[in-house]
């Protein structure tokens, strides 16, 4: 998948929030790219709220793996700093989205980061090594995944979540999120390690 992650003014240096806001529109792609393979592999999704179901669960583990890649590249506060500022992005897309489809009157954010904060906390359990989720952990994607979707299939949407979309993902995660670092320098870590590693 192409996209595009890095800064075009490269002089200039990119605050922590900047750089979130970027990699919320960046991961939020991805999540859609891999809604869209699913779909397109004939798996069964009835409606736009289903569609936004998987979407959130694939923004929630994009979420919780760039915590663990920039652990060690940024201090605590930084990094705190960081996720809150990834997450609440993404929140504010999901709920544009939502109310695209159920209109106005109600805000989603709430909701969403609910939803967030219970996968962290899942996904903490789960090992992650030399960049990269354990079995148990993309298993667990694959099972929330599944239990979005439609009936059609169902019992392969875990397999095709954990051995075509997470390793896609998981690719493209990573370079948007060395290339944001890379051309947009700020206070944080150094650039070049960010991404490569637990």
């Amino acid at each position: 998948m192409r996209i595009r992650s890095r800064w075009k003014n490269k002089g200039r240096a990119r605050t922590l929030e900047e750089n979130a806001g970027a990699l919320a529109f960046i991961e939020w792609r991805i999540a859609g790219k891999a809604l869209l393979n699913l779909e397109n592999e004939g798996f069964q999704t009835d409606t736009q709220m289903q569609r936004l179901d998987v979407l959130q669960e694939l923004t929630a583990f994009l979420v919780h793996v760039t915590d663990r890649l920039v652990h060690g590249d940024l201090d605590e506060e930084q990094r705190r700093k960081f996720i809150v500022a990834l997450a609440l992005k993404i929140a504010d897309t999901y709920h544009d989205n939502r109310v695209d489809v159920e209109g106005r009157g109600q805000d989603f954010r709430p909701g969403f980061i609910e939803v967030l904060n219970q996968r962290m906390a899942d996904y903490a359990e789960f090992s992650f090594d030399d960049g990269e989720p354990g079995y148990a952990f993309k298993r667990y994607l694959g099972e929330r995944v599944t239990n979005t979707m439609g009936e059609k299939d169902r019992k392969w949407i875990s397999d095709q979540v954990m051995e075509i979309e997470i390793p896609e993902m998981m690719k493209t995660l990573k370079k948007g999120l060395k290339d944001l670092f890379e051309t947009g320098r700020a206070e944080q870590a150094p650039a070049a390690q960010v991404g490569e590693g637990d």
